[in-house]
């Protein structure tokens, strides 16, 4: 087990076992049996908020959480915009086999 206490987010201190946890790689320096003032000091010294704002978990969690709170016409937007963007994708690849069609006949008969 280990004491967890997250003063600016909100976590009351506390006992909690190791399984339940997912532990960063964040590591604040303070004194033994330190109270919460100066946990939120090292914290907020340290810049964890800002920290953890900026890397791929908590993206993805924030990604996710938008995600769910999208509305029916939210997802028919996002829908119609990933067909016009495969459409573009789609027309800029036939353009680019036919030039390379084209450039493929014209090194076979100059090699003939």
């Amino acid at each position: 087990q280990a004491l967890v206490d997250g003063p600016c987010s909100g976590v009351r201190r506390q006992a909690m076992p190791f399984k339940c946890m997912q532990l960063t790689d964040f590591v604040l320096k303070f004194p033994h049996s330190a109270r919460q003032k100066h946990v939120r000091v090292a914290w907020e010294k340290e810049n964890i908020n800002e920290k953890w704002a900026a890397t791929r978990w908590a993206k993805k969690i924030e990604a996710r959480e938008k995600k769910a709170k999208m509305t029916d016409f939210d997802r028919y937007k996002v829908m119609k915009a990933k067909k016009m963007r495969n459409r573009i994708i789609k027309h800029e690849m036939k353009k680019l086999l036919k030039q390379a069609s084209k450039k493929g006949k014209k090194l076979q008969k100059a090699q003939k």
